[in-house]
C-alpha cells in the first residue's frame, strides 16, 4: 500500500501523533464511508479521509481523532 499524504494530513498526524502505519491499518480494517470525493475510514478512534486513486496508491486528505 502507497500512501500520498497531504500537507494538511501530515501536519494533523505530527499534531495527534499518528503514524503512517496507523493509517493503512484503518483503511484496511475499518468501516468505510462513502464521501463527496472519496472514502472516510473509521477505526478504533481514528478518521482518515481519503481517496484511492489506484489498486495500491491512497490519496490521504485528512487526519481526525474521537
Amino acid at each position: 500500500m502507497r500512501l500520498i499524504i497531504s500537507s494538511h494530513a501530515r501536519d494533523a498526524m505530527f499534531e495527534r501523533g499518528i503514524d503512517e502505519e496507523q493509517i493503512k491499518l484503518a483503511i484496511q480494517r475499518g468501516a468505510k464511508f462513502k464521501q463527496t470525493e472519496g472514502y472516510l475510514a473509521v477505526h478504533t478512534y481514528l478518521r482518515i479521509a481519503y481517496r484511492k486513486l489506484d489498486e495500491e496508491t491512497y490519496k490521504i486528505k485528512t487526519v481526525m481523532v474521537d
